[in-house]
C-alpha cells in the first residue's frame, strides 16, 4: 500500500541501525509520509521505535539507509536545519520544562536560532495561543497541571514552526478532559504529525493513517481501523486494545 502523494515531509528508506553494543534495533525500515498527514506509529516494547524517533532529527546517526526531511537527507550538512524541521515533544513534559516562566521555556528555541524582539514574541504567543496556554505565560512550568504542562511542551515545539511533530506517548497520564483538549489541539494544527503510541484508541481517534514497527521493520502500513481490526495482526505484533473497544464502531474525524 502506498498512500502518499507528493510533496512528502519525511521519507525514510533502508534504514537500519545497531548500537555499539551490537544489538541491531533497526532492520530495515522504509515508509513515506506526505506533508500534513496524521501518522500513528505503533509497535511493542522493544520493537525500535525510540531509535527510529531518534534518527529523524539526527540525534542517532550512523546507521545504513536513509532519512530525508522536507527533501534534505539527515545528516551533517543540513542539521541545524533539520532539527528546526523535526519537533520532538518527549512522553515527560518535565525532560522539555526548565525555565522560570512559560514564556521564557518557549521562547528558548527560536531564541536560540538567533529571533529576538517582535519576532521573537509573535512566535511565542502564536504557540501558546495553539495549545490554548496564552493566559498562562507568566506562570512557572512547575505551577501547572500535568496536562498543562504538556500543552506548553507542545508549544515549545510549535514556537520552531517545525515542519513535523513527533509526540511521544502524547495521552499518558492524562485525565480524560486533558486527553481529550490534546486531542483538539492535535487535530487543528497544520503540520506534519507523527505519534508514537501504545494507545490504540487514541490513535484510532487522531491518526487515519498507521504504521506497526515489529522486530525493527515496518510490518503494516495501512488506515488505522484496517489494522486495529485485523485481529490476527494484532495479536502477532502484540497490540492489545482495552476490553471491549471495537474500532470498527468508532467514526474517526477527518
Amino acid at each position: 500500500m502506498d498512500p502518499v502523494t507528493e510533496p512528502l515531509s519525511l521519507e525514510v528508506s533502508g534504514l537500519a541501525f545497531a548500537y555499539p553494543d551490537g544489538h541491531q534495533a533497526l532492520f530495515g525500515v522504509d515508509f513515506r509520509i506526505a506533508r500534513g498527514e496524521r501518522v500513528a506509529l505503533l509497535g511493542p516494547n522493544g520493537a525500535g521505535k525510540t531509535t527510529l524517533v531518534l534518527h529523524l532529527n539526527g540525534i542517532l546517526t550512523g546507521g545504513a539507509g536513509t532519512v530525508t526531511v522536507a527533501g534534505l537527507p539527515v545528516g551533517r550538512q543540513h542539521m541545524a536545519e533539520i532539527r528546526r524541521k523535526v519537533g520532538i515533544v518527549f512522553q515527560d513534559p518535565d525532560d522539555q520544562l526548565f525555565m522560570p516562566t512559560v514564556r521564557e521555556d518557549v521562547a528558548f528555541g527560536p531564541a536560540a536560532a538567533g529571533l529576538k524582539g517582535p519576532e521573537l514574541e509573535r512566535r511565542v504567543d502564536s504557540a501558546l495561543a495553539r495549545v490554548g496556554m496564552a493566559d498562562f505565560k507568566d506562570r512557572p512550568p512547575h505551577h501547572l497541571s500535568f496536562g498543562q504542562r504538556r500543552r506548553v511542551a507542545v508549544a515549545t515545539v510549535l514556537a520552531m514552526e517545525p515542519e513535523i511533530l513527533v509526540l511521544d506517548e502524547p495521552s499518558s497520564n492524562l485525565d480524560p478532559a486533558s486527553r481529550r483538549e490534546l486531542a483538539d489541539i492535535l487535530r487543528s494544527l497544520d503540520v506534519t504529525v507523527l505519534m508514537v503510541t501504545h494507545d490504540l484508541p487514541y490513535a484510532l481517534e487522531l491518526c487515519p493513517r498507521s504504521l506497526i514497527l515489529s522486530d525493527g521493520v515496518i510490518a503494516a502500513d495501512g488506515k488505522t481501523v484496517e489494522l486495529l481490526c485485523d485481529e490476527e495482526l494484532m495479536g502477532r505484533h502484540r497490540l492489545e486494545l482495552p476490553f471491549g473497544f471495537d474500532p470498527g464502531s468508532v467514526t474517526m474525524g477527518a
